[in-house]
Parts: C-alpha cells; sequence; structure tokens
C-alpha cells in the first residue's frame, strides 16, 4: 500500500512565478499607459501658443490669450478674460472638431 498523498504542499516556485506574472500583467495594462498619457499631456502643455484654441478641465472653451510660467490667460468670448492654471488645460478645440467627423 502506497502512502496518502499530502494535498496541502505546494511548490514555492510556483507562487513566485505567478506573483511575478501579476506584476507584469499590471505593468503592462495599468502603469505604462497612465505613464504614456502623462508624457502625452506634459508634451502638449508644453507646446502650447498663444491663439491656440484649448478646453479646461472644468469644460470652459476658449482662445490662449497669454502664457505664463504656470497661468494662462484665456479670451473665453465677450472679452472676458480668465486666469487659469497650466495643468487645468485638457485638450485642444481640433481633437473635438476630428471627432465630430
Amino acid at each position: 500500500m502506497a502512502p496518502p498523498a499530502e494535498g496541502g504542499k505546494s511548490n514555492p516556485a510556483s507562487f513566485y512565478i505567478m506573483m511575478l506574472l501579476i506584476i507584469v500583467v499590471f505593468y503592462f495594462f495599468m502603469i505604462r499607459p497612465q505613464v504614456r498619457k502623462q508624457k502625452e499631456m506634459r508634451n502638449f502643455r508644453s507646446a502650447l501658443k498663444k491663439g491656440d484654441k484649448v478646453i479646461t478641465t472644468g469644460g470652459i472653451y476658449g482662445k490662449i490669450n497669454n502664457i505664463s510660467e504656470n497661468i494662462i490667460t484665456i479670451d473665453v468670448g465677450n472679452n472676458v478674460i480668465i486666469k487659469v492654471d497650466k495643468n487645468a488645460i485638457l485638450k485642444d478645440n481640433s481633437d473635438l472638431q476630428t471627432q465630430q467627423k
């Protein structure tokens, strides 16, 4: 007769392989795309210039009137000019126009 097999023990190497696999999946599906998106936004914000049409994170549409280090003044129409933080600029108006077509 053979001794009964112990079902409670497993190979510790398989545990480490599974943990490594989970970390790799998180990196490629969550961390890497987020870093890429942040880099694109940083490049977009650094390339802004006077006269660009933009949309803020609050949903305000306007045209850039002046750019300083961290503050952008936006003309929102009828000579109404507001100051917003550079990080509040979400995208430009051309993205919206291409999506509607």
